[in-house]
């Protein structure tokens, strides 16, 4: 399996290929993340990218011209790259494995209430401050 560092700088592979590795990555560090070598802070942070990176709703909606598309762009692929660089090695490539033999990506029902609980919060800010 590609590696996160390695896919993006990885000329040869196309969009699709990328995306295939990008979700087997995710994939894997779900599993990392669930496994008791990888130190807290590692898993805190990617609590959260993985829960955003996959839930049903996203924090800026992908019909949004330009910002919608940036999360998933940018914020995403950032944000699991640093989760890799703060994972143990030896955890990673076990779980990249066991990812490749899955095949698929878990779904995240805590990534989707986690979105909603922020929209509901901006939403209620804006509310209070219009009642203003």
């Amino acid at each position: 399996m590609v590696g996160a560092q390695e896919y993006w700088g990885n000329r040869e592979m196309n969009l699709r290929e990328k995306a295939k590795a990008l979700k087997q990555e995710v994939t894997a560090l779900v599993l990392a993340m669930r496994d008791s070598r990888t130190p807290w802070y590692a898993k805190a942070l990617g609590g959260l990218v993985l829960a955003y990176a996959l839930s049903p709703i996203d924090l800026i909606p992908d019909f949004i011209p330009v910002l919608g598309l940036l999360d998933d762009l940018i914020l995403v692929p950032l944000g699991v790259a640093l989760v890799v660089r703060l994972t143990p090695e030896t955890v990673l490539t076990e779980c990249r494995e066991k990812a490749k033999e899955m095949g698929r990506r878990e779904a995240s029902k805590w990534g989707a209430a986690f979105v909603v609980l922020v929209w509901l919060g901006v939403a209620s800010l804006l509310i209070w401050l219009i009642k203003r």
